[in-house]
């Protein structure tokens, strides 16, 4: 494992050194070591940041305007964070942010401003600086009242407007000085106001963050974190057990979650969101252009074996397109039902009697190939082929949005309102390869109209009910076959006091604050 701080000492002083160090405990500075899977970072840029080892480093080191507090994925536990407090005009479309004075950047960048936050969100607007311009489309004017002040004026309403000004995705505050100072290589040196403060990589070893003393919630309690990329499952098992990591990201299946039950001096968290797992059909690709092949696919895919495979406490059915627990997922249709002999009877109704080969580019993530095999599996009962093409995380991300896969099995987790899943899986603006390209892998087009419209509804019912409409329109179509929510499995040292009761992190991981503390 990485050492990064490098302290000489020698003779006497050694032996003093020691035996206060002993004698100090928890008062003496800490290095709060963490495993994720993952071979590499990809980003720390936060308007990049889409995977979950570059979104959860993102998380320590950036704040919003607003927060979820930690511990908390509910929207409706949102409180201040960079701004003190804010109003909204009678009509939802104009938001007006009075910031907190003083609160230092990193590093030497200077204390936030009000331009910081333009200059943020404008660059969160822009398809060629974030990964979460659509998000942003209705963000028609952010200025500067004055230095504390800000005021965002919106082309329509915004379904869970705060969550995007909160701290996740794009709502994560850079400094404008250091995003204009580093230009495209900001992704390597990123500079927020959070807790910790980024230090440097070692190329598919680790990152190491160092504690911001200046931080404006007062200084952390745990010196520096050494986050360790350690894509093994087994390596990072090992690693924990060994005394060698003090909080790692756990494999989502019940029979490892029951196993690290029993480790002793370990404390597994299991937390909300789940990434939603769904299988996207491909309608560019023929034959998933028949409906009827779609269907079959649909009916040949046993969820509940799925669920039983993944196991009941990591894994939680859906029943819509929109995730288990969103504002506004509606459970109406009823969701497919597996039949293997209707599966068999679509698919010789659309001509493919002998059956027929479907391809996929798929992760070789332990979260992901083991699920896919079984899916295979069901596929191949109904005589459709699946040709898996196993590749590394990062190439499975490219791969999919190239437009590469018949099948693309995803997994994701978005502010919890029907709108954001909507609009970033099944909105034609959404479809990959095109210039507004977020995830609609499938090339769905069917429910643009109720989408839109329930985007700028005023009244929350008829919202609702465009959004019951568009989810029907989703499932008519067949679009994707929704599956299963899986939940977040990350399992921490008994010594670790995170400072907050962790029932939901939208960020996927724990966050470390100012009073997360550790003992050894």
């Amino acid at each position: 494992m990485l050492k990064h701080r490098n302290i000489s000492i020698t003779g006497a002083a050694t032996a003093l050194a020691l035996v206060i160090g002993l004698a100090a405990g928890s008062a003496d500075a800490e290095t709060l070591r963490v495993g994720i899977g993952a071979a590499d970072l990809s980003t720390a840029d936060p308007a990049r940041a889409t995977q979950t080892q570059d979104v959860a480093l993102v998380s320590w080191m950036f704040n919003g305007l607003v927060r979820f507090p930690p511990g908390s994925a509910d929207p409706a536990s949102i409180e201040p964070d960079l701004a003190e407090s804010w109003e909204t005009s009678d009509d939802g479309l104009v938001w007006t942010f009075h910031l907190r004075d003083g609160v230092k950047f990193h590093g030497d960048f200077g204390t936030l401003t009000a331009g910081d936050v333009v200059y943020t969100l404008n660059r969160a607007k822009n398809p060629e600086t974030s990964s979460f311009a659509n998000d942003y489309a209705a963000f028609e004017n952010i200025e500067a009242i004055d230095p504390l002040t800000v005021r965002i004026t919106l082309s329509e309403p915004v379904p869970g407007f705060l969550g995007l000004v909160a701290n996740y995705h794009g709502g994560n505050i850079i400094s404008q000085k250091a995003a204009e100072q580093y230009g495209d290589d900001f992704k390597n040196h990123p500079i927020g106001t959070g807790p910790f403060m980024f230090d440097k990589t070692v190329t598919q070893q680790a990152a190491h963050l160092v504690a911001f003393p200046d931080y404006f919630r007062g200084a952390p309690q745990i010196d520096d974190i050494d986050y360790e990329f350690i894509p093994s499952d087994s390596s990072r098992e090992l690693a924990f057990r060994s005394g060698e990591l003090d909080l790692i990201y756990g494999k989502r299946e019940q029979q490892w979650v029951d196993q690290a039950k029993s480790w002793g001096n370990a404390t597994i968290d299991i937390f909300a969101p789940g990434e939603f797992r769904t299988l996207h059909l491909n309608m560019n690709h023929p034959p998933l252009d028949n409906l009827k092949v779609r269907e079959a696919i649909a009916h040949a895919v046993n969820v509940d074996q799925l669920i039983q495979f993944v196991g009941a406490d990591v894994a939680h059915k859906g029943c819509s397109v929109v995730p288990p627990g969103y504002l506004g997922e509606d459970c109406a249709a009823g969701g497919y039902g597996y039949d293997l002999a209707l599966a068999k009877s679509l698919l010789s109704e659309a001509g493919f009697e002998d059956g027929l080969d479907l391809s996929a580019v798929v992760s070789s993530s332990s979260s992901q190939q083991p699920v896919m095999e079984v899916i295979q599996a069901q596929l191949a009962e109904a005589g459709i082929n699946l040709d898996m093409q196993i590749v590394d995380h990062p190439t499975y991300h490219s791969q999919i949005r190239e437009d590469a896969s018949d099948i693309v099995f995803y997994g994701a987790a978005r502010f919890p309102v029907a709108d954001s899943y909507l609009t970033q899986f099944y909105d034609s603006a959404s479809i990959v390869g095109t210039p507004t390209a977020v995830t609609n892998f499938s090339h769905c087009d069917v429910a643009d109209a109720e989408i839109q419209a329930a985007r700028v509804a005023s009244d929350p019912e008829e919202q609702k009910k465009l959004w019951a409409e568009a989810q029907q329109k989703i499932f008519d179509a067949v679009c994707s076959v929704p599956l299963f929510e899986l939940m977040q499995v990350w399992v921490q040292t008994d010594g670790l006091d995170l400072g907050y009761e962790l029932k939901g992190s939208l960020n996927l991981a724990p966050p470390i604050t100012e009073k997360t503390t550790l003992t050894r």
